[in-house]
This record gives structure tokens, C-alpha cells and sequence, in this order.
């Protein structure tokens, strides 16, 4: 594996370790699957294309040329995002939701792209393939745009907020779980996507 490649995986681990998340999260958050980040290390692996470097670059919140060279500093580009509980989030898609987050505990995050971001803690173990509970996901309220194997936060028909993959033909919404007791669910009508979710942090058992 050609040394460069092995300098731009280090700083991968960098940033990944900083922000408590996991290569294959960064990949998934990049927009090129799961084991983009892996591939780079693999036995036969050549350097990583320019549109996928940038693409991690992005979902790292760092410049391409910090992450193929080392050039300069990485950029920090730390917004903070309110934490809501789900209870807050499902009343985010009624018509008049409540968009004030002053009273809200606000938490840094690094490198999200533009849009309106909340953060949500995860209850339970339905989606324990991706967020187990007690994790952070980062939900971009400004992308509702639905799209086959996304992630999202929608609100259910009894006016709760749930976080899925949601997946077409036909319309479903997954859990992503080791628990196989958690059932899909088939929406009766059109989906109220409070937002899509980009990231999720979490920390490891000790």
C-alpha cells in the first residue's frame, strides 16, 4: 500500500478518534458506503480517487489537501447543535413546530455542512447496527429528500418521532438492530421526515 495512502488513513483515525466515531460511520457519512475507508487499506488498494477523497474530506470537515498532504491545519469548523430528546423532535413536524433552541443544551460538532441541524440521544437498541443507545445522531432537518437505504428521523402516525433506514418498493421504514424482535414499518400514507440523519457519535464499553 503506497505510503501516502497509509498518511491519509492515519489522519482519517485522527479526526475519527477526536469526534468518537468509526471509519465505516465516516464512509457511510461520506455518501460512498460502508467500507470506502476500508478498501484504502487493503492489500491491492491503489490511492483513494480525487471525488472520494474530497468526499471524506467533507464529511471529516477538514480541506482535502490537509487530508492528502498534511497541508496546514485541519480546519476546525465546529457548529453547535441542540440536543432534543425525541419527545421535542416529533413536535419539530407539526405544522407550527417550535424551531427555538435557546433553552435547549447546545453540542459541538465538527465539519457538518450546511442546513438545520438538531441532535437527538438514541433510546433503545432498534437501530443498534449503526447508533447503539445512548449514542448521538445528527439530523439535518433542511434535507428531507428521501432516498432508497438513507437514514432518517420521521414522525409516526401517533405524532412520535422515530429514527429508521428507510427502504422503497415497497415504502418501509427498517430498524437496524441485532434485535430481530423489532418489526418494519409500512407507512399507510406519505412520510413526515423531520430529517435526514448524517452521523452518529458514540462511545466505546470501556
Amino acid at each position: 500500500m503506497p505510503d501516502l495512502t497509509d498518511q491519509i488513513l492515519k489522519r482519517i483515525r485522527q479526526i475519527a478518534e477526536k469526534r468518537g466515531t468509526s471509519m465505516r460511520a465516516i464512509s457511510l457519512e461520506s455518501g460512498n458506503g460502508p467500507d470506502l475507508i476500508r478498501q484504502w487499506g487493503g492489500k491491492k488498494a491503489a490511492l483513494p480517487r480525487l471525488d472520494s477523497l474530497q468526499a471524506v474530506a467533507n464529511a471529516l470537515g477538514v480541506s482535502p489537501g490537509w487530508l492528502a498532504y498534511g497541508n496546514g491545519e485541519p480546519e476546525q469548523n465546529i457548529t453547535m447543535v441542540p440536543l432534543l430528546s425525541f419527545v421535542s423532535a416529533g413536535q419539530l413536524a407539526e405544522p407550527n413546530g417550535n424551531t427555538s433552541y435557546d433553552e435547549c443544551e447546545h453540542i459541538p460538532a465538527q465539519g457538518l455542512q450546511g442546513g438545520d441541524w438538531i441532535a437527538l440521544r438514541v433510546e433503545g437498541d432498534s437501530m443498534d447496527d449503526y447508533s447503539p443507545p445512548g449514542s448521538i445522531i445528527f439530523v439535518n432537518r433542511s434535507d428531507k429528500n428521501i432516498i432508497d437505504g438513507g437514514f432518517y428521523v420521521v414522525c409516526t402516525e401517533d405524532g412520535e418521532a422515530t429514527y429508521k433506514r428507510y427502504r422503497k418498493d415497497p415504502d418501509r421504514l427498517e430498524p437496524q438492530s441485532s434485535n430481530k424482535s423489532h418489526e418494519i414499518i409500512f407507512p399507510r400514507g406519505p412520510l413526515n421526515v423531520i430529517g435526514r440523519v448524517k452521523r452518529t457519535v458514540f462511545d466505546f464499553p470501556a
